[in-house]
């Protein structure tokens, strides 16, 4: 079932909900590419080294076969008619061995019931039998069988029941239904499983337009308790995806993962090896669940009377089924932990896997390739500007080309997206919330590295006793003299294009789009301004580097390393689903960076010499290394001048003696 219409005021949620994907996709991507990798080499190892040993038995239509076994489990054609002498039966089998063999052709028929209770296949009506295939051969991989209908969703399963899919399996001619006469364990075995899945409703909160009275109408006392915990939906996928894991030998049931476990079908009779120790597993058939998204489900209720159905069978690597499964079941078992309040690892609600299959999805392979190599370039250099940023910083210095009022910006910015997460977004990952305070506290901390920060007293007649001045560290020269004047006419000029703006902005939200409250609006507005013209929070500096025909005083590296971020953050636009103005948004740093390319093309900077601001680039470097050298050589000429002199003496004084 589609999603309702979200009103104008859901975009900035929007946004902001697509920043934290972009600066969770990397971590995400390396958290789940490293379980994956770890898996398939441990899988790659037992595989290759521990292989299981095989038996030649044969097999129901005369002909001989392999049998995955061990040197303690016979094949089950050969089970002991009773237990070794003294031997003791264990209900929980310790190893599983495959019942059949590995190339076995099979039926199965797939049935839907209401019901989780055994109804024999001739009782079913023609639409509630969804697959009927004879013939599969188990290993086969180009062996792949589809079938399409419809089913009708019965009251029951419209009014939060389960729709019970009912798996009839069994070697080609065996009797499928255990309900008649000659079904045989050994050769056929059911099973149940669920095709519908309760998911926990996401909360939305109650927004309202904060200029019409009319919608705050006083609710009625309910005597009944309010309901704690989610509100819990019934979903369903119309695309089942059914397949076999062949080869997958002998199964040590109790350090088998819960994921695989489910899937697991042992021997129905109970039957154990000699030792009693030990027994068989029919065919493992996965019910994939892994591809359905919860964009894609439909949420049942009255209104569904019938829906389509796709059901695929194939065969399926094992590694591939274990992976899946443990991945599907983890992520499932996290939504629910948060959808019942518990904090997850990192923070997050549980839907980045599910971000990840939609990228998967939707994403062309070549593209997507590309976009996880530069998520990783995107953490390498992200991490480079930090340290270069702070390098440049803490080695400058005079104040010249430095915006001040930019920084306080930068502060008042990053501190409203800040505030905004904390607002609007439930179960924000505390990595995110956690870079986004680090940002801040770096900012304040360019402050002061230029001015210092004084609490002085406030002048008389004031409301507030004390005030936050910001005094020079040094008397200013010509050049930094020039350099605030040029920044107080840059935002002179910023103030007049972009407060209009916001106050239009500001008027347009609070006519048209919906809030929580009064503090929401004001943090919903300002993180939208933010998102549209934080881009102009570079002009001064361009500004500045125009009017002194220099860009010596820029941090180039950290500027370069920020810049090509956001080339990385232009692929993201194309592989993340995001508003079609926010999209455009992210093209809006890349006009700074070329204005950027051409002042630095214009004014041209040789790190050879020291430039006209002092500041020497390689040759300081090279002339500060220099002088450590000399100093260090010099001692040393002292301490063999004195070693000679000392020896010179001794000499002497033996010479007289």
């Amino acid at each position: 079932m589609p999603e309702p219409n979200r009103g104008p005021g859901a975009q900035p949620a929007q946004q902001g909900q697509q920043g934290q994907q972009q600066q969770g996709l990397g971590s995400t991507f390396r958290t789940v590419f490293q379980m994956v990798a770890m898996y398939m080499a441990m899988q790659f190892v037992m595989k290759t080294f521990i292989s299981p040993p095989t038996a030649t038995v044969r097999s129901a239509d005369g002909k001989t076969t392999q049998v995955a076994t061990s040197n303690l489990i016979p094949p089950y054609s050969e089970r002991p008619a009773r237990l070794n002498p003294g031997a003791s039966y264990s209900s929980i089998p310790q190893m599983v061995a495959p019942i059949w063999p590995e190339n076995s052709a099979v039926d199965i028929v797939v049935s839907v019931s209401p019901s989780y209770t055994l109804t024999p296949l001739d009782e079913y009506s023609h639409d509630a039998i969804v697959l009927q295939e004879k013939q599969f051969r188990i290993g086969n991989w180009s062996d792949k069988r589809t079938t399409q209908g419809t089913i009708s969703i019965p009251a029951s399963v419209q009014h939060n029941g389960t729709l019970w899919g009912h798996f009839y399996v069994g070697l080609s001619g065996a009797q499928l239904d255990p309900t008649q006469q000659g079904y045989d364990p050994s050769s056929a075995y059911h099973f149940v499983y669920p095709l519908t899945q309760y998911v926990p409703k996401k909360k939305e909160a109650k927004t309202r337009n904060l200029l019409d009275s009319s919608e705050v109408v006083e609710e009625p006392v309910d005597e009944k308790p309010e309901q704690t915990g989610p509100i819990i939906g019934n979903y369903y996928h119309p695309n089942v995806s059914l397949s076999f894991i062949p080869n997958s030998g002998v199964i040590p049931l109790a350090q088998t993962p819960p994921a695989v476990r489910q899937f697991l079908r042992l021997e129905a009779t109970g039957a154990r090896d000699g030792t009693g120790q030990h027994s068989w597993y029919y065919p493992i058939l996965f019910v994939n669940t892994f591809w359905q998204l919860r964009s894609q489900m439909t949420l049942l209720n009255e209104t569904v009377k019938t829906m389509p159905i796709r059901i695929d069978l194939n065969n399926l690597a094992d590694w591939k089924f274990k992976t899946m499964a443990t991945i599907d079941l983890g992520s499932k078992q996290a939504a629910h932990q948060a959808a019942w309040g518990h904090s997850l690892p990192g923070g997050g609600d549980g839907s980045e896997i599910e971000m990840i299959k939609e990228i998967f999805i939707d994403t062309n392979p070549i593209l997507l390739g590309v976009t996880i190599v530069v998520s990783i370039a995107h953490m390498v250099l992200e991490t480079l500007a930090f340290g270069s940023d702070i390098a440049h910083y803490r080695k400058k210095k005079d104040n010249v080309g430095i915006s001040l009022r930019s920084i306080l910006a930068n502060v008042f910015m990053q501190t409203v997206i800040f505030l905004y997460l904390l607002d609007q977004s439930q179960n924000t990952s505390w990595m995110i919330l956690g870079g986004q305070a680090v940002g801040i506290v770096i900012e304040l901390w360019k402050i002061t590295t230029v001015v210092h920060v004084r609490l002085r007293p406030a002048p008389p007649g004031s409301l507030i006793p004390y005030r936050v001045t910001f005094e020079d560290t040094h008397k200013l020269s010509e050049t930094e003299e020039k350099t605030k004047e040029y920044d107080e006419i840059a935002f002179r000029y910023m103030y007049m294009a972009g407060v209009p703006l916001l106050m239009a902005y500001a008027v347009y939200s609070l006519v048209y789009e919906t809030h929580k409250s009064w503090y929401s609006y004001v943090i919903s507005t300002l993180v939208g301004s933010v998102y549209a013209y934080g881009f102009l929070m570079m002009v001064p500096s361009l500004y500045i580097n125009y009017r002194l025909k220099s860009v010596a005083h820029m941090p180039g590296k950290a500027m370069m390393y920020k810049f090509l971020n956001t080339f990385i953050d232009d692929l993201f636009a194309f592989t993340i689903k995001m508003p079609f103005l926010h999209r455009l948004a992210t093209f809006r740093d890349d006009v700074i960076f070329f204005i950027y390319l051409y002042q630095r093309w214009v004014y041209k900077v040789d790190y050879t010499r020291v430039n006209e601001f002092g500041q020497g680039g390689e040759v300081e470097e090279e002339v500060e290394k220099v002088t450590e050298k000399k100093k260090e050589v010099e001692k040393v000429k002292e301490k063999e001048s004195t070693a000679k002199t000392t020896g010179a003496q001794v000499s002497k004084a033996t010479k007289r003696k």
